[in-house]
């Protein structure tokens, strides 16, 4: 059984960026599954039409998972593929839709046409935000500013001159938090975007380790740390509901 996932509207065969073309064949075998046993084949003339060939060893499982994508509750990582082909085709003003080998229309994606619930927002809200101060600079009045958190950099703060001379001390330091007030929008799936961020002071904050931590709490005079084997173990024990000291 071979598929082809169409692309209708917004490119051409000739128009399509190679690096896009290939984010929609990384989304189309997510949707499909069984990588190692479907192959891309081609890109028809018309409409952008991505054909793949499954072999025949995996072809039952490809049709029971194209098959689970239209029920009313598909696998979490099925329905992931589906709404991200969805919101690519969004994204590049067109709708789409995945076909079997006899051309039938198997899968639709409505993209473009999708009715999407509203984007709440601008909500400004006062608060904190914490990190890592990585970028301190700009030439206009408000001064950007980045803060790396983890594995996420924190875009869209701004600070005055003043502060912001204070900020670039703690350049690439340790942990701070900023205190301001935040923009915000709630997204069409749920989730809260920040906008942009206005920085009136901040605060540093402690950096020490887990067992610097532990080590001073045991050289508090009657604490009931200084007692335990595995101070470390009976904290990490606690996070998870196990209890702690008392």
């Amino acid at each position: 059984m071979d598929y082809s996932f169409h692309i209708e509207g917004g490119y051409t065969p000739k128009t399509i960026p190679m690096d896009r073309l290939a984010d929609y064949l990384t989304a189309l075998a997510k949707l499909l599954g069984e990588k190692a046993h479907v192959h891309f084949t081609e890109v028809k003339d018309g409409c952008v039409a991505l054909h793949a060939a499954v072999d025949g060893a995996a072809r039952v499982r490809v049709a029971d998972r194209v098959q689970a994508a239209n029920s009313a509750e598909p696998p979490k990582d099925l329905a992931k593929a589906l709404e991200t082909l969805d919101e690519m085709l969004r994204r590049d003003n067109a709708t789409g839709s995945l076909r079997d080998g006899s051309d039938r229309v198997v899968i639709p994606f409505l993209g473009v046409k999708k009715k999407r619930p509203p984007v709440y927002g601008p909500i400004r809200q006062h608060g904190t935000l914490t990190g890592q101060v990585v970028r301190v600079g700009g030439t206009d009045a408000s001064i950007p500013v980045h803060l790396r958190d983890g594995d996420t950099v924190l875009t869209g703060l701004v600070a005055t001159e003043d502060i912001a001379r204070r900020l670039a001390a703690h350049y690439l330091l340790g942990p701070i938090r900023v205190i301001g007030t935040g923009t915000w929008y709630r997204e069409a799936d749920g989730t809260w975007r920040m906008d942009a961020f206005k920085i009136e002071d901040f605060e540093e904050l402690e950096s020490a380790s887990l067992v610097e931590v532990v080590a001073r709490l045991r050289a508090v005079r009657g604490s009931e740390w200084g007692a335990l084997s595995d101070p470390v173990g009976y904290l990490l024990n606690e996070r998870h509901g196990d209890g702690g000291p008392h």
